[in-house]
């Protein structure tokens, strides 16, 4: 495996950036874009692509180059050797998204987003186990001249306007240019593209060679350090690496808020080969705050390499501009995301409540099990620890952990439910935790997972023996505290959430096959609660199937109706192996088969047996074996559309199904209409 592009939906690979960041020391020093079918050379001659000012380096020390699939790097028999992600390499080897490459005490680390944190994993080398911390930025020791500072942009005022009529086309061209851009920045629909329209449509305006978008994860109104701002966008060409302005520089654009043009970068051989503008031939950088009102986005950076194409005072100008409008941008898109993350979690919210609705049943029924059940669910919702639900399929375990809820003091909280059993591993992941836009293939914007929106409020997890050991390990540490990050996000976030696990499975066991987590069992078995499978309080089916005999034709729109005596004793003499689930199943059978107001015993169709529990081939048949699933499901479909006289939309509502489903499943048992005379 290695670095390659990921699918589309259509199955054709999608094209993504990937960059080679160089770190010397503590700091980080240049990126590099990896152009595709080029090499990419690194050594200590300043011939090679990448050139590395470390006395263990050799003068040609590796080579990377673009394979069939991945990236590959290649040691070129140098001297000390190079190691990827720890392990010293001899043939090529493929390069994975994240790879460390190291060289002496230098490092290179490949990754296709440079906006996120570029922290070194922690080693066990004591040269790599530094502290993890955000890379801080290279400040030389002389700073360059500042030419100009602009606090105020005039391109937007009319007295500005007025004063340069007499100048004509530059005033116009100018104007015209930040129209343009301007127009592109409000089509964008994310951060990242709004951040690379603007370097794609300034750069050439201003005539400059290099430049950037820099930004703080959060828009900051304090101090801002700004070692905390990442890379969101640059753009150079192609054999030129981004290098950022000194610390000195940007830190004072942060402090005065103003914009500043500044030429003459110095040339000090000592720090040129460790990461100033001159190395990479700068001649004037313009540095420019993206700010709005008191909040602060993060900083604009323009390089000119060329000696006669100097930035001047209308390019700072040009640029705060810009970079003000930028920021109206930028919070317009955050304001965005937050209120899609909040309507998103309302229609969440509203699509649990509407399954909650759903659940044709109630803590019905007056026998010692119910009984029990109802006591130590008011004794588990006064507390606020984890719970585990156990009991067979279809007993209820969801309407007893929402019962916990509605009687904690989280009633006025969401109550959130998530099948584990139904995703797989990755969309199980995506599901609780949430992920960031551009996470994986399809993920167009933000997520809010399940675990923040039941913030202040339950969540319950279904089937929980189904989740995956990872999904396990990630989620214990939020059971005990610990903050999370979203899938391809890197903010922590915290969440208020108490915890309702359910499963049909022998958790015990599954811990001794180590499919299961046994610190996550205890975790979750603070209290456990057991719903008894409805054999064991056979007493109480006639009075649920009543009820749940009310609700079905409430449903359907039938005048209402009731069970025979001898159809309730039927109800009562079965084992219900399906529990609640498959008696819900036989009602809401019986109510759209029946004509009349009465069900009787030859009324009620019950699901087949699987295989393993029916008599042996040899062994005696039985008087009344069930209909085949089939032919019960033909002979339902069939009665609830002679029943509504073939009327297609009726008899879909009584069925609940949609018209076309009906349709297929009438084409499917071959149910014509009868012809008429």
């Amino acid at each position: 495996m290695g670095t390659k592009r990921p699918p589309t939906e259509s199955g054709e690979e999608a094209s993504r950036d990937l960059y080679l960041v160089v770190r010397e020391g503590p700091r980080w020093r240049d990126i590099f874009r990896l152009v595709p079918d080029s090499i990419v050379t690194v050594g200590r001659d300043a011939s090679n692509r990448v050139v590395l000012r470390d006395e263990r380096c050799s003068r040609r020390h590796c080579t990377l180059y673009e394979g069939p699939s991945a990236w590959m790097i290649r040691d070129l028999d140098s001297r000390n050797g190079t190691l990827v992600n720890g392990i010293r390499i001899g043939e090529a080897c493929p390069l994975e998204e994240g790879a460390l490459i190291r060289i002496g005490a230098s490092e290179l680390l490949l990754t296709s987003d440079i906006s996120r944190p570029l922290d070194r994993p922690a080693s066990e080398d004591p040269l790599l186990a530094r502290q993890t911390s955000p890379i801080e930025l290279d400040d030389e020791a002389v700073e360059p001249l500042i030419l100009e500072r602009k606090s105020r942009t005039q391109f937007v005022t009319e007295s500005h306007l007025a004063a340069e009529r007499s100048r004509g086309a530059g005033v116009r061209e100018a104007y015209a240019t930040l129209y343009r851009l301007i127009v592109r920045m409000m089509s964008c629909t994310g951060r990242r593209e709004v951040c690379e329209a603007v370097l794609a449509g300034l750069l050439p305006a201003l005539g400059a060679d290099i430049g950037a978008v820099l930004l703080f994860p959060e828009p900051t109104a304090d101090q801002p350090d700004p070692n905390q701002l990442r890379v969101v966008s640059y753009l150079a060409p192609h054999e030129s690496p981004y290098r950022r302005a000194s610390a000195k520089l940007s830190a004072r654009t942060l402090r005065e808020r103003e914009a500043i043009l500044a030429t003459d970068i110095p040339h000090e051989p000592e720090e040129a080969e460790f990461g100033t503008l001159h190395a990479i031939g700068a001649k004037s950088v313009i540095c420019a705050p993206i700010r709005s009102g008191q909040y602060l986005h993060g900083l604009l950076h323009l390089y000119s390499l060329q000696p006669g194409g100097r930035l001047d005072a209308e390019a700072l100008e040009l640029a705060l501009a810009v970079g003000d409008h930028l920021a109206t941008i930028l919070d317009s898109l955050n304001q965005k995301e937050s209120l899609t993350a909040s309507l998103q979690r309302v229609q969440d919210q509203n699509r649990s409540l509407r399954q909650l609705l759903e659940i044709e049943s109630d803590l019905i029924g007056d026998s010692e099990p119910m009984r029990q059940l109802r006591d130590t669910i008011a004794r588990v919702a006064a507390s606020d620890v984890a719970v585990l639900v156990r009991g067979e399929s279809g007993v209820g375990k969801e309407l007893v952990a929402r019962a916990i809820h509605v009687n904690s003091e989280r009633r006025k909280g969401p109550f959130v439910c998530l099948n584990c059993a139904a995703l797989t591993e990755t969309l199980l992941e995506s599901e609780l935790f949430g992920h960031e836009k551009g996470a994986f293939t399809g993920a167009t914007g933000r997520k809010i997972g399940k675990f923040e929106q039941a913030h202040q409020g339950t969540l319950l997890l279904d089937e929980v023996g189904e989740m995956s050991p990872s999904t396990q390990a990630k989620f214990l540490r939020v059971l005990e505290g610990q903050p999370f990050e979203r899938v391809g996000g890197n903010t922590s976030v915290c969440a208020d959430v108490r915890v309702v696990a359910a499963t049909n499975r022998d958790l015990e066991a599954a811990v001794e096959a180590g499919a299961f987590r046994r610190d996550l069992l205890y975790r979750l078995q603070v209290f456990e609660v057991h719903v008894p499978p409805l054999r064991e309080h056979a007493s109480d089916v006639p009075v649920l199937a009543e009820h749940l005999l009310r609700l079905a034709c409430r449903r359907t729109g039938r005048p209402r109706m009731r069970f025979s005596a001898a159809a309730l004793d039927r109800l009562r003499e079965h084992d219900w192996p399906g529990n609640v689930r498959e008696l819900r199943n036989v009602v809401e059978r019986a109510v759209v088969l029946v004509e009349g107001s009465e069900i009787t015993e030859r009324d009620l169709r019950f699901a087949p047996r699987p295989v393993a529990e029916r008599p042996p081939a040899d062994g005696p048949a039985p008087k009344q074996g069930p209909l085949a699933l089939e032919e019960a499901e033909r002979q339902h479909v069939l009665r609830a559309i002679e029943s509504t006289n073939w009327r297609k939309r009726e008899a879909a509502r009584r069925l609940g199904i949609s018209r076309s489903t009906l349709d297929r499943k009438l084409e499917k048992y071959g149910i014509r209409p009868p012809e008429s005379s």
